[in-house]
């Protein structure tokens, strides 16, 4: 016991010296602003992925992400306190590995854990003794003890919690959130025993505005799952009574911006075109699966999943009924200009994005389908949408707006003229108040 507190104290003395060194595994939308919050606290960090072209240019100091700025690995670089490489070998290097990778669902809406096995699997064969390892990637409780412990002990010969180390601490990010960055968002931490839970709270204790410490692994698990089930459930809630209340003709934003004015007991959301992003699309089903191993339904998440699911197909179908009632001709055939292919307004992030949906959906009804995204200029390849890749963004001119049959807004980015797209389209189909929201009005504006 002595030997095992003398390890965790030499691990919290490296942190707080700033001595330690910081392996991150995948260098994207989490792991990037990870390496940042670790370098302004003048740690060294070493980057780990395996495409090679990100890798280059990251060491180019070339940005890989827009919303996040180059200069802190810039200087990283120069000064030899950052370096990205594709060399696992080098695992063994850092005092700490934080695995930032994917995990998404499988065709069947399963989680496909593959890269978070892979990668333990890369580092159980580097391993050395006194290492802390976290997981930062979403996925079900048990993770963390039921996979990747197996897996690191057998391959190396080193049992946690007395060798090595291992915690959990569920990734907080906001891509475009100019309020919350990784270093403003508390950090849930879990650990492997007393000893990984305090080296992993000392580490991020230096990286962030503060710690929660929870008692396991699988608490820490549970807790990033239930934020993002409990917005799934919400924004399912608004997307079904707007559907009731637009049969009523009582528009669901104007109830939510008054309903949002009591002080307590209510928390807005807003309805949309249907859910993007890595995680809130996809978190509840890592639950609703390993409900099953203990013979549990959980009915309220699924149907919420359903409802989110639903919405490109609604979205669709009002688009055709706008066309064919407001221009008086066949959806077959319309041109389709779709505003926005984000997830999210002002990022370029487009994964789980309905805007990839709802073209797939406007083409399978005979209809042609184009988007315009300042931040998107060609579809990057996706798993689920690989027909789509390299489509080019059309330029937003008049002439291109008024050439279209109708516009249908899925994402309110900012920089967008929607004055300009509302005095020059024939039908404007607003799924996100974008128009109300910038003071427009008139005859050819439609939500949905």
């Amino acid at each position: 016991m002595q030997e095992l507190a003398d390890v965790a104290q030499d691990f919290v003395g490296k942190v707080r010296d700033r001595s330690v060194v910081i392996g991150v595994i995948g260098l994207g939308y989490v792991g990037i602003p990870l390496a940042l919050a670790a370098l302004r606290q003048g740690i060294r960090v070493i980057g780990f992925d395996i495409d090679q072209a990100r890798v280059d240019q990251i060491n180019a100091g070339r940005e890989t992400i827009k919303h996040i700025p180059m200069d802190l690995i810039v200087a990283g670089l120069a000064e030899g306190r950052f370096e990205a490489t594709t060399d696992f070998d080098r695992l063994s290097e850092p005092d700490a590995l934080l695995i930032c990778v994917p995990t998404p669902l499988s065709r069947q809406r399963e989680p496909d854990l593959s890269f978070v096995e892979q990668t333990t699997r890369a580092i159980g064969r580097r391993l050395r003794r006194g290492q802390l390892i976290v997981l930062e990637s979403t996925t079900y409780p048990g993770t963390t003890d039921e996979l990747m412990r197996p897996i690191l002990e057998e391959a190396s010969g080193l049992s946690s919690g007395t060798d090595v180390f291992l915690a959990y601490s569920p990734e907080r990010e906001d891509p475009g959130n100019a309020q919350f960055g990784t270093s403003d968002i508390p950090k849930v931490v879990g650990g492997d025993g007393p000893a990984a839970l305090a080296m992993a709270n000392a580490l991020y204790g230096a990286l962030v505005v503060r710690t929660v410490p929870v008692s396991s692994t699988a608490t820490a698990e549970a807790v990033k799952l239930t934020e993002n089930i409990f917005r799934a459930v919400n924004i399912a809630l608004v997307n079904e009574l707007k559907q009731v209340y637009a049969a009523m003709g009582i528009d669901i934003w104007e109830v939510i911006d008054a309903a949002k004015t009591k002080p307590f007991g209510f928390m807005p959301f807003y309805p949309g075109p249907g859910l993007g992003g890595h995680c809130i699309p996809i978190d509840p089903f890592y639950l609703t699966w390993k409900a099953r191993e203990f013979d549990i339904a959980t009915r309220f998440i699924e149907l919420a999943g359903q409802i989110n699911t639903e919405m490109p197909y609604r979205v669709v179908d009002r688009l055709a009924e706008l066309v064919d009632r407001q221009l008086g001709r066949s959806f077959s055939g319309a041109r389709i200009l779709v505003l926005g292919l984000a997830y999210k307004k002002n990022v370029e992030d487009m994964r789980e994005s309905p805007a990839l949906k709802l073209i797939e959906l406007i083409e399978a009804r005979g209809a042609e389908a184009a988007y315009h995204d300042p931040h998107i200029p060609a579809i990057r390849k996706s798993r689920k949408h690989g027909a789509l890749a390299a489509r080019p963004s059309t330029p937003l001119t008049a002439d291109a707006i008024a050439g279209f049959d109708a516009v249908l807004i899925a994402t309110d980015h900012d920089d967008v003229d929607y004055a300009l797209v509302v005095a020059h389209a024939k039908l404007v189909v607003d799924t996100r108040n974008a128009c109300a929201r910038h003071g427009l009005t008139g005859e050819t504006i439609f939500k949905a």
